[in-house]
Formats: C-alpha cells, structure tokens, sequence
C-alpha cells in the first residue's frame, strides 16, 4: 500500500469531533457505536457489519470485556479476542437496551448493527457512512478505515508503557504478519525529533 494511499489517521479532537456529528443525525447511538468500533477496537468495516451481539456478551447476556471476534466476521482467518475500551463498553450497554427493545430481537443471534429496514447491514453501507460523514466534517483523505488505523498507531505509540510489543498490536489488529501491522502505524515527526 503507497503512502499516499493509506486513509489519515484521526486527532483525538476530531475523533471526539466526529463522534459529536454522528451522534445529531439519525440514529445517532448507531452511529457513534460504529465510530467506536473503528477507533477504539480497531474493526473493518466487513468486521463492524458482521458484528453478533453474542461475540461481545456473556452467558447472561452482558456485555462482556471482550470482542470474541469469529473468523466468519472478520476479513479471512483474522477472527480475534479484543480487549473492549471502556467508553466503546458503555456504549455497546446502551445500544444492546435500545436494540432489546426491538421486534425480533435474540442476543443470541442477531447483528450489532442493524438498519431500519434490516436486521443487519453491509460492509459497503458501514464505507458509505464514513465516507459521508468525513465529507460532511471535512475531513479530507479519510475513509473507513481511518479508524482503523488511528486504533493501531495509538496501540502502537502506547503499547511498550504497558510491558507488551508491536507483535501484540498484530494481534489485536488480526493481521497475518508484523509487516502489515507496521505499514498501518503513521510516524511521529515530534517523536523523532525528540528522540533525536
């Protein structure tokens, strides 16, 4: 993948920005719950659209601490646990109370996120909606999977202050090789100044 085409990464402002937007329009709660899942768990958007209700809740059914992310849901045999980011946790809560309400619904096996029409949605609908939403912000060079990749250079900058590694990132990313992962991570020029 060139440089030149790899989607932008995401400030934390703009993320918090982002998340503010999506929240005002239709089925905000939705909405923020994909934004989410792209920057604080790191999913596609095949992954997000895939999403089951019971790869993130217990046997009560709880939201759990993890994403127990199949191989079905995920782009190949990528299928992972990832830790859930408290704030994507609280979220998934209060879509799972919305989404109970609904006719038809089974924990069990019914889809994270569902449209009005259906009772799930496609991974090109999930690209869609970024990519309004992006254009609406404009958020120029940005795409679905921005998110993507600002969840893994956040990893990538914080996960040596917790005692791991890039090969942990891998994991979390479901990426084959630590080459893929590194080609995701967007370089710091503060960072190398100071270290320099």
């Amino acid at each position: 993948m060139a440089l030149s085409k790899q989607a932008k990464i995401l400030s934390k402002k703009q993320v918090d920005s982002l998340l503010w937007y999506v929240r005002t329009l239709r089925n905000g709660l939705r909405n923020q719950t994909i934004v989410l899942l792209s920057v604080r768990a790191g999913l596609r958007a095949k992954e997000i659209a895939g999403l089951k209700w019971a790869m993130i809740t217990d046997a009560e059914g709880n939201i759990s601490d993890s994403i127990h992310l199949t191989d079905e849901a995920s782009k190949g045999r990528s299928g992972r646990i990832i830790p859930l980011n408290m704030k994507l946790r609280h979220q998934l809560e209060d879509l799972l109370e919305q989404e109970a309400q609904r006719h038809q619904f089974d924990v069990g096996t019914s889809y994270v996120i569902s449209t009005e029409r259906a009772g799930k949605t496609s991974a090109q609908a999930i690209v869609n909606m970024f990519s309004a939403w992006y254009v609406d912000m404009g958020l120029m060079g940005c795409s679905s999977h921005s998110g993507r990749r600002t969840f893994i250079t956040n990893a990538a900058r914080q996960i040596t202050t917790v005692g791991g590694s890039l090969r942990d990132v891998q994991m979390l990313a479901g990426h084959s090789s630590l080459a893929v992962t590194q080609r995701y991570i967007e370089a710091d020029s503060d960072s190398q100044r100071r270290v320099v």
